[in-house]
């Protein structure tokens, strides 16, 4: 994805919270949809001053962020994927 015009990039949060709501419009429920982030996505989706509290949650080894789970590292971009 490219950085919008003026150069200021879109924080991971508020891109993948709007892919989000985009893909649950279509029809996918969070819990089909994984989020593949870059480890330096999902250090700043962590650092995010503005994601409240109950947005990312940790449970039994696994992160969340908006009930969706999250995949760390291991790829060049951060994608969200879904069936």
């Amino acid at each position: 994805m490219k950085p919008p015009a003026g150069g200021r990039r879109i924080s991971p949060a508020g891109r993948f919270r709007t892919e989000i709501e985009q893909a649950e419009a279509e029809g996918v429920s969070r819990e089909e949809m994984t989020l593949e982030l870059t480890l330096g996505d999902v250090s700043q989706l962590k650092r995010d001053p503005s994601i409240a509290v109950t947005d990312i949650s940790f449970s039994e080894g696994v992160m969340r962020f908006l009930g969706v789970r999250v995949q760390e590292g291991g790829i060049p971009e951060s994608k969200l994927t879904r069936p």
